[in-house]
């Protein structure tokens, strides 16, 4: 006999409340609805292997999804565990949930309304963001149970009433309201399908799809073949992350990333997670090969729940600078419906994020010393992930100091400890500071790199995007070290030493010269000075100071306070070399106009080698070396 009734809650405007608000976005009924039936199905699958289940029961069962354009419904049916009418009663009717005035007041845009619907089961009821009318029909597995059917209009009322269906399991059907008609479209379907479902533990049929199979052979012995219509399972019930690592081979792991990431290069290597206390947490993730341009690498790790996927958003999850990296992370400790707050507060997320920093750091540490070689060669791509972490996070900072590796410009590796080693009898200054030389360019920056080298000097190199901050850290690390550009001082004042180098010049031909140059350069922002170098440096050398330089570098990369200085004009130190042959042309030319002439191209010297020569200024210091040699070779 039929029964009608109201739904047990405390306001006549729930659903709008569950159309406008619980839910930012309205596909995602369909992964409530899909994840219901794959529980049920579950569920009975469970019971059957205890023997309380005393009916037939589907041998492979699955949930179909279909829909009817004419009709405008949507049809979720599984062959799981069922209800009576008295369940449904029980499960549907009774919504464990009042004052929703209130919350809609308490919550509305402020990003939590997904976490509360989780919280009170309201799963089912995503239905009616996109249906004006839905009906249940359903039959339980308990022995002697009669089939019922449930249904209702959007409003609090309900009817219930004998069912005629014959097969255990649910199913659901909503008649879709005329403003959410979108999703009668296939396309839409399989669309959201294959975002959330992909992977649910038991198999998705969304209608059928041809597939060309073998046909025997054609009179030239060739294979013929035929279209067929085949069941459309969408998903993989079984993912490579379910399994255990040692059922599967390094190719399992390619093909999975690929069928993740279509057109990627193959990962470097892969950490495959499996821990049950103190919570739950299985998945796989990927190093890629990232180069440089890691920043568009990001949102690359799916987290799933029981296989249902949640979001691509993993912040609070994944430690940040692990969000370079790729891969799937499923824990049935994070609810369907999260929000960024519950995240944000859950004590499980945190010891999940710890925890994945620790497997990271131990599966680097085991890769660098089982295979220091291999480690090395892949050190250019690994390098920003393991730069960034031990910037981001102390505890990987203090594992990473055993593997965190420094290349020099010969292409050799050392850890910090064994770099310190290499440099401390050479590159300790008269202060007793360690001075590590680095290079951003080596091609721009070579003269440099030639004077430091003929020092006996060795240099680093820097050039990757997060290295201006990596720097910076390093020296609030590393006690008694500093890191100089090697082109932000001349080489002698880079690495300041007890012993000084004469200067030939008198004090009056000093300022004489200074003076000059001055005259030559005419720019506030050249800061010019004589200094006692070794006659075999530059005449002219062109810096700018290592604190300058560094706070341009953090602005340009997002240093935050820094930016001011990207907007400040460049100040740049003119150091001219006092022991030079040039300087003493300067001062035995009789014309000023020639000691101008000579200083001049000495400094566009400078300026070129530190590729700050352009326009007019090279045009000029073109024709002035062809107006110089042409004199000399008159002489």
């Amino acid at each position: 006999m039929k029964e009608q009734g109201s739904i047990s809650i405390h306001t006549e405007n729930i659903f709008p409340i569950i159309k406008k608000f619980l839910y930012s976005d309205h596909e995602i009924f369909l992964r409530e609805l899909v994840s219901n039936a794959v529980d049920a199905t579950q569920k009975l699958k469970r019971l059957s292997a205890l023997g309380e289940v005393k009916t037939e029961v589907n041998s492979n069962p699955r949930v179909e999804v279909a829909f009817n354009k004419k009709k405008k419904t949507i049809t979720i049916t599984d062959s799981g565990i069922g209800m009576t009418a008295e369940e449904i009663k029980k499960y549907i009717n009774q919504i464990a949930f009042s004052g929703a005035e209130e919350f809609v007041e308490k919550y509305k845009g402020k990003g939590d309304e997904e976490q509360i619907i989780g919280m009170f089961g309201m799963g089912f009821y995503s239905a009616f963001m996109v249906a004006d009318n839905v009906e249940i029909n359903s039959l339980s597995y308990q022995e002697g149970a009669k089939a019922a059917k449930w249904t209702c209009d959007g409003s609090t009322s309900y009817e219930i009433a004998p069912s005629k269906k014959k097969y255990i399991g649910t199913e659901i059907i909503l008649h879709l309201a005329k403003d959410s008609e979108e999703f009668l479209e296939e396309s839409r379907i399989q669309g959201i399908l294959d975002k959330y479902c992909k992977f649910l533990p038991v198999e998705i049929k969304f209608g059928t799809k041809e597939e060309q199979v073998e046909d025997g052979k054609d009179k030239d012995g060739k294979p013929k073949y035929k279209s067929v219509k085949k069941d459309n399972i969408i998903n993989d019930p079984n993912p490579l992350w379910t399994k255990a690592p040692s059922e599967l081979k390094d190719e399992d792991y390619i093909s999975f990333y690929k069928s993740l990431y279509p057109f990627s290069e193959d990962p470097l290597f892969w950490i495959h997670l499996n821990v049950d206390y103190p919570f739950n947490l299985t998945g796989v993730l990927y190093f890629p090969k990232v180069k440089k341009d890691f920043e568009i690498q990001k949102n690359k790790i799916q987290l799933f729940s029981k296989q249902v996927f949640i979001t691509d958003e993993v912040k609070d999850i994944v430690p940040e600078f692990l969000q370079l990296l790729h891969g799937v992370l499923d824990s049935p400790d994070i609810p369907l419906n999260v929000s960024r707050s519950y995240l944000q507060a859950d004590g499980n997320v945190k010891k999940i994020n710890s925890h994945i920093t620790k497997k990271v750091a131990d599966k680097l540490a085991s890769l660098f010393k089982n295979d220091r070689e291999a480690y090395e060669a892949k050190w250019d791509d690994i390098g920003i992930f393991v730069k960034y972490g031990m910037l981001s996070e102390d505890k990987f900072y203090e594992k990473a100091k055993s593997f965190g590796l420094l290349k020099n410009l010969e292409g050799k590796f050392f850890t910090l400890d064994e770099y310190k080693d290499k440099v401390k009898d050479t590159q300790t200054d008269k202060d007793k500071n360690l001075v590590y030389l680095y290079t951003n360019d080596a091609s721009k920056q070579h003269a440099f790199i030639q004077s430091a080298t003929k020092k006996g000097y060795d240099v680093l190199e820097f050039d990757s995007m997060i290295d201006s901050h990596f720097i910076n850290f390093l020296e609030q690390k590393l006690e008694g070290t500093q890191l100089k550009r090697v082109d932000a001082d001349t080489v002698d004042k880079l690495i300041a030493k007890d012993e000084e180098i004469a200067s030939v010049l008198s004090k009056e031909e000093e300022e004489k010269v200074k003076a000059i140059f001055e005259k030559a350069i005419n720019n506030t922002n050249m800061q010019v000075a004589l200094e006692s170098q070794s006659v075999d440096e530059m005449p002219v050398v062109i810096t700018m100071s290592e604190f300058m330089r560094r706070m341009k570098d953090m602005a340009e990369t997002g240093g935050g306070g820094f930016n001011m200085m990207g907007g400040m004009p460049d100040s740049y130190n003119v150091s001219v070399n006092a022991n030079h042959s040039v300087i003493g042309k300067v001062l035995a030319a009789k014309k000023e106009a020639d000691q101008i002439k000579i200083a001049k191209q000495a400094f566009d010297l400078g300026m070129l080698s530190q590729n700050m020569l352009s326009g007019k200024d090279l045009t000029d210091f073109i024709e002035r070396s062809v107006e110089l040699m042409a004199g000399k070779a008159k002489k």
